[in-house]
């Protein structure tokens, strides 16, 4: 790292950095956006960021050198990726509800409602980044990556080597249909919970063979996951409040990061703040998406409450899986909160707005947490405590200006893409449910499995997460992932038994490489396909 940056952390409204973190946000926006509607998915675009910084850096212009501080080159990858995951995730996909649903006078207020929920997002992810709840010693595989590329740029020697060769095992392995980003977070990530993640993929993608059911056809996963939620809740409730204790804490990085946290005190209020922010949000929406004139006060009012702790606890979900996994279930989670609304009652317009609101929360939070992991790595594992939250507190600026640019960005092209009938797939299968509805027995089904999630959540405790990660893989149809996380698991503890703990250093750095490879190979490919 660049000397005399130790303690005077760089500053996101520097003018060349400002200019970067604009440009690439737009840029962003505009490739999230793009593949959003046309693949489907979103690419991370962290890496291509940190890439870009870097070679920018390499510009023979006076001016430029700046940007060869690997926190600057953080502070550009973390609004590209911001605005990447804001425009398409938390905006394009809740005003889609809208437009497929038939009813585009929605569109404005669903547009204020999201954009309000993912600024909240982010905060609430800064907020509550290296607590006993999101440590910042938790995995955050796609944040580690990033790093570490970041550090083989600006160091090179045998961790650029080790860095390069990973990553050129992550794209060859991609090119062959291996999922190597779940093979590379299976070397870094708590065993148990990962183990869980996939048993839970391999059981999704071969229930038909094993179960004689295919559970694509089933609320089963849907049920395992508001069990596992609920108590995963109620754990998160317990960490916060419960009295310190000598066994807290798992190992000395653990111990480290918990000397920058904030007390339970401030955790405890970041969190009902949240809440209360959630809750005004879905008044708003209601409020000036006329839902007083669809259903009565009583209903108007359970409306609300409901909108507020179902985006809540979507984040908690989400950020709970893209720590230990980096995968996480936002569609699925997003449809869990539609389904239950239709048990509940609520008529078809709050159901669009009540599922684009959910929608609208966890990619944001999940995204910001994976920047903040890039940091705290770059800025030496929370080694210099002030100059860790100043940092921190730059990659929030810059996270915000990229949510800025990727409102705007929605905003002035939203119009092009539905007028060609571009929308995210995901919102085609929102709008199928709501008028499809759900039959009577699926409350049944949804209560019968929530208590099976909700025991193995209490099993694994909050540090697991075993129940999440479990219907996590329950609701992704991905095995190939699950053949790649228990592989990568079984590869990594016959490595320690052999080699013992030292070789965890090297384990981790080619896990981020496998992790890189795969990040790049699934962007370019993705533009390509988009292209095409």
């Amino acid at each position: 790292m660049n000397n005399g940056e130790q303690k005077k952390h760089p500053r996101a409204l520097e003018p060349v950095t400002l200019i970067l973190t604009i440009v690439t946000a737009i840029l962003g926006a505009a490739i999230g956006m793009q593949l959003i509607v046309t693949l489907g998915i979103t690419a991370n675009t962290a890496i291509i960021g940190a890439l870009l910084a870097m070679l920018i850096a390499r510009v023979p212009l006076a001016f430029l050198r700046k940007m060869r501080s690997v926190h600057r080159q953080n502070i550009v990858q973390t609004a590209i990726s911001s605005a990447t995951f804001g425009a398409a995730n938390s905006l394009l996909i809740p005003i889609g509800i809208p437009y497929v649903f038939g009813k585009p006078e929605l569109i404005m207020p669903m547009l204020i409602g999201a954009a309000l929920a993912m600024f909240v997002d982010a905060f609430l992810l800064y907020r509550l980044f290296d607590t006993k709840v999101f440590p910042a010693s938790g995995t955050w595989p796609d944040g580690r990556a990033t790093a570490e590329s970041i550090i083989a740029g600006d160091k090179g020697g045998k961790r650029a080597g080790l860095l390069g060769v990973g990553i050129a095992g992550g794209v060859v392995g991609s090119i062959l249909g291996v999922p190597m980003s779940a093979f590379g977070v299976a070397f870094i990530g708590n065993i148990w919970a990962l183990a869980m993640f996939g048993i839970g993929l391999l059981l999704k993608g071969y229930s038909g063979t094993l179960l004689g059911m295919d559970l694509k056809d089933s609320y089963i996963p849907h049920g395992f996951m508001i069990g596992a939620g609920i108590v995963a809740l109620i754990q998160v409730s317990f960490v916060i409040f419960r009295k310190k204790s000598p066994q807290q804490g798992s190992g000395a990085e653990a111990e480290q990061a918990l000397q920058v946290t904030k007390g339970e005190k401030e955790t405890s209020r970041t969190l009902l703040t949240g809440l209360l922010l959630y809750m005004a949000i879905s008044v708003i929406l209601a409020i000036i998406g006329g839902l007083l004139t669809h259903m009565s006060f009583g209903m108007f009012l359970l409306f609300i409450i409901f909108a507020a702790f179902a985006a809540y606890l979507h984040e908690l979900i989400v950020g709970i899986s893209a720590m230990h996994s980096g995968w996480f279930p936002a569609f699925a989670v997003a449809l869990i909160t539609l389904i239950l609304g239709i048990l509940i009652g609520f008529p078809p317009v709050a159901l669009a707005l009540l599922v684009g609101f959910s929608a609208a929360t966890g990619p944001a939070f999940a995204d910001m947490g994976y920047d903040l992991k890039a940091g705290y790595i770059l800025r030496g594992n929370g080694a210099d405590p002030e100059f860790e939250k100043e940092g921190r507190r730059q990659q929030m600026t810059a996270g915000l200006i990229a949510f800025g640019v990727a409102v705007l960005v929605v905003l002035f092209s939203f119009h092009s893409l539905f007028s060609q009938n571009l929308v995210p797939p995901v919102d085609t299968v929102y709008v199928a449910t709501i008028n499809a509805g759900v039959s009577g027995d699926v409350a049944g089904e949804l209560f019968l499995w929530a208590i099976p999630g909700a025991i193995l959540q209490f099993l694994g405790g909050p540090k697991r997460q075993m129940g999440i990660l479990f219907a996590t893989g329950l609701l992704l149809t991905y095995p190939e992932a699950g053949w790649a996380v228990l592989a990568g698991l079984l590869i990594r503890v016959i490595i320690l038994k052999w080699k013992g703990q030292e070789a965890d250093s090297s384990m981790n750095i080619m896990a981020a490489g496998f992790i890189a490879g795969d990040a790049l190979y699934s962007f370019f490919s993705s533009v390509f396909s988009m292209k095409k």
